[in-house]
């Protein structure tokens, strides 16, 4: 759901539209009903009145609400919204059911909108048939510009190049998918990849140049590593990174921010595919360690000095913080604790600037996802 947006809103001008629509709101009851003033007693549910020419209440309507149902021809849908389209990466989903629910198709914004998928509901909800004209569906393929959004990855790339790759996909040209980390389970089809598609586990040993596309899901910088071929690369970051921080008491929030983006780059790690931050419970009031979780959206994993010191793996431990907290380390401990692994992916790095009088330490560890059939048939071909 888009922020600030209603889920759906739903359009009537006829007598059975009106029923139908009054027959939508059962399964979705979130949804706002608008019915012409002329069959507005048809309505069999709490319905708001639409008065005609629907187009001016339309032009109120349509960047508040996720999904558009309207119960007309496809032609009247598509000229009552095209006015009001931008572009598909913020318009919302516009679907068109007919006055006897045998279809519901699906009109714009079948991907990033989620067209597809609330086609799929009113259809479910009403018997009808839903239509899903998108390549990628029909020829039952990866839809690269929406692949991972159910976990949450992050894409980058520009938009050219994320078209190239969904016409890659549709039109089976090689394609090279590459996944380090992340969740396996992205591909839900039942049938096997296509074939054009290569499935591997690491960009050792690949030549680049011999595919016309390249997926990627990681949370490191491979531009070095891919060079020119960053130009048909499309990368996406999973959730996949735990940062384990500590810091001298009142460290100014700039600093410690800094101090990440700064450490993060140094060794290659993206700042998109951390997960959450850990660290000691002392330092539940640390506010930069706050401001740093509501900036980014990272929850926090607090854990008593006790716990931390009884972590395997520490690789720093230190006398002097165990002095002060109780506890041999504090950010190595913390990120191997909420990653539920027993290795750092990097072990304790400190920062600070000149004249600032204070420091932070942070640590990377990689959380491990599971490995589904699909990654354990193709991964490493």
């Amino acid at each position: 759901m888009t922020h600030g947006r209603r889920p759906m809103a739903i359009y009537a001008v006829t007598i059975h539209g009106a029923k139908l629509g009054s027959r939508l709101l059962e399964s979705f009851p979130e949804a706002e009903l608008f019915v012409g003033e002329k069959y507005f007693k048809y309505a069999e549910a709490k319905a708001t009145p639409l008065p005609f020419p629907v187009a001016p209440a339309l032009k109120e309507t349509f960047d508040k609400y996720d999904c558009h149902v309207f119960i007309t021809s496809v032609g009247a849908a598509v000229r009552l919204s095209t006015p009001y389209i931008k572009n598909k990466n913020i318009d919302p989903a516009v679907l068109c059911v007919d006055d006897a629910a045998r279809f519901c198709v699906c009109i714009l914004s079948g991907h990033i909108g989620r067209g597809n998928e609330w086609t799929q509901k009113v259809a479910n909800a009403l018997g009808a048939t839903p239509v899903v004209t998108t390549a990628s569906d029909v020829m039952g393929t990866i839809s690269a510009d929406i692949l991972g959004r159910e976990y949450g990855w992050r894409v980058e790339a520009n938009d050219k190049t994320i078209t190239r790759a969904c016409a890659s996909c549709v039109n089976g040209a090689p394609i090279l998918f590459v996944q380090e980390t992340g969740e396996t389970g992205w591909w839900s089809n039942e049938k096997p990849l296509p074939g054009a598609i290569e499935l591997v586990s690491s960009l050792d040993g690949v030549n680049p140049a011999g595919y016309e596309t390249i997926m990627i899901v990681t949370d490191r910088d491979v531009s070095t590593e891919l060079g020119a071929s960053m130009e048909k690369t499309v990368i996406y970051r999973p959730g996949s990174l735990v940062l384990g921080l500590g810091c001298d008491k009142n460290t100014p929030p700039g600093l410690v921010e800094r101090g990440v983006e700064k450490l993060m780059g140094q060794c290659g790690f993206s700042m998109s595919s951390v997960k959450q931050i850990a660290t000691i419970d002392i330092k539940r009031e640390e506010q930069a360690f706050l401001d740093l979780s509501k900036k980014y959206g990272w929850p926090i994993s607090y854990y008593p000095a006790e716990k931390l010191d009884r972590v395997e793996g520490i690789e720093n431990p230190s006398k002097v913080v165990k002095k002060y907290t109780g506890t041999r380390g504090v950010a190595e401990p913390a990120a191997l604790l909420t990653a539920g692994v027993n290795k750092l992916l990097v072990p304790k790095l400190s920062y600070t600037e000149p004249g600032a009088g204070k420091s932070m330490t942070m640590a990377l560890a990689r959380m491990e996802f599971a490995k589904d059939e699909m990654e354990a048939q193709h991964v490493g071909k």
